[in-house]
């Protein structure tokens, strides 16, 4: 049985995109990195995945700089490496060749004592989808609320 912590949510993402497939990815981090992580100081709003020469890197994510440690911390929104198989990252190149793919962090977690970033190949949503959404949502609380009465 695996336990799974999560230590941090990209909110806005399902709000903004269609979320069409996602991939599990180890990311290559430092010391103190890893601390701040354990200390939940991660944001990943402005987050996004690059693939430069068969490598995926997640740019944007910014993780505070841990408060006890020494001169020598991390960069808060360093360029960081992930860790995917070479099959998974090639698949990722092709759908964002495609006109309107993009590829987000959806969240970050703990896998045993392992640090692992979802992530997702979305399509931004238009102003009207993102309305449709909040209306569908809408919907399926009062739905709760009624069913919740009786």
């Amino acid at each position: 049985m695996e336990k799974t912590k999560l230590i941090a949510q990209n909110k806005k993402a399902r709000h903004d995109y269609f979320i069409e497939d996602t991939f599990e990815a180890g990311i290559q981090l430092v010391g103190s990195e890893i601390k701040s992580i354990r200390l939940g100081k991660v944001n990943l709003n402005d987050a996004f995945v690059v693939i430069r020469g068969n490598q995926a890197y997640l740019s944007n994510m910014h993780i505070s700089k841990y408060d006890f440690s020494n001169r020598f911390n991390h960069e808060e929104t360093r360029t960081r490496k992930l860790l995917l198989h070479k099959r998974e990252i090639l698949k990722l190149d092709a759908k964002t060749r495609e006109q309107g793919y993009t590829i987000i962090p959806l969240k970050i977690y703990f896998k045993e004592a392992l640090v692992k970033v979802e992530i997702g190949v979305a399509k931004g949503k238009k102003l009207h989808d993102k309305r449709e959404s909040m209306k569908e949502a809408d919907a399926k609380m009062r739905m709760k609320k009624i069913l919740k009465k009786y």
